[in-house]
């Protein structure tokens, strides 16, 4: 869908973006918050129960080209764990036993959803109606991690407007940061004016 605003420098010089012919009307929300509400509705679709995450690819034009949310590869649904965190053995091992060695610790993420998950920002751009994604907008409800970034770049995305920065001090979100500048990707964290509600019954007499 394709929305045009224009846009208005009122309010001691601040760019705000509204659609004159609605004046006096129900306010219609912003490109921005269209696009975004669309992330965050998408990641309703994650089973995911620690974290969902919804993405948004928009072309220049403001026409949607790609939408994605955090699961588990095709076909795989079901059979892999959505665990965040290692589970504790029946047994605990004393402070005493030998710690196992790096090889051991990876292999134990094996029962977490990390090695198998694939996230919003691919699925955003696995499923694009669009033959490139040159110059585009991901909109994303959480800050690209590191693997997240490569794929932003590789496919000529050159914005990125998030939602929530939560793991900001992880490393691999400074790796995240460190390409994405490197590559003059701009990101911005999302600022909305006001809550969007979604009433099915709106219509209903």
């Amino acid at each position: 869908m394709n929305t045009d605003d224009s846009s208005d420098t009122s309010s001691g010089g601040k760019r705000i973006k509204t659609n004159p012919a609605c004046e006096g009307q129900k306010k219609i929300p912003r490109n921005e918050e269209y696009f975004m509400a669309v992330a965050v509705l998408s990641k309703l679709r994650s089973r995911d129960p620690n974290t969902q995450v919804g993405a948004c690819i928009v072309n220049p034009d403001n026409n949607i080209v790609g939408v994605g949310y955090n699961e588990m590869p095709r076909d795989c649904e079901g059979q892999f764990p959505w665990d965040n965190e290692l589970k504790k053995q029946k047994d605990k091992q004393d402070d005493n036993k030998e710690k196992p060695c790096l090889c051991e610790c990876h292999r134990q993420h094996l029962n977490t959803k990390y090695f198998y998950v694939c996230h919003a920002e691919l699925n955003a751009i696995i499923s694009r109606n669009a033959e490139n994604l040159k110059g585009c907008t991901i909109y994303v409800t959480l800050f690209p991690c590191n693997e997240c970034a490569k794929l932003i770049i590789q496919s000529g995305i050159k914005n990125v407007v998030y939602l929530d920065d939560k793991y900001n001090d992880k490393a691999q979100t400074e790796a995240s940061r460190r390409m994405l500048d490197k590559a003059n990707i701009e990101y911005t964290k999302f600022q909305a004016c006001e809550n969007i509600v979604i009433d099915f019954n709106s219509n209903k007499q």
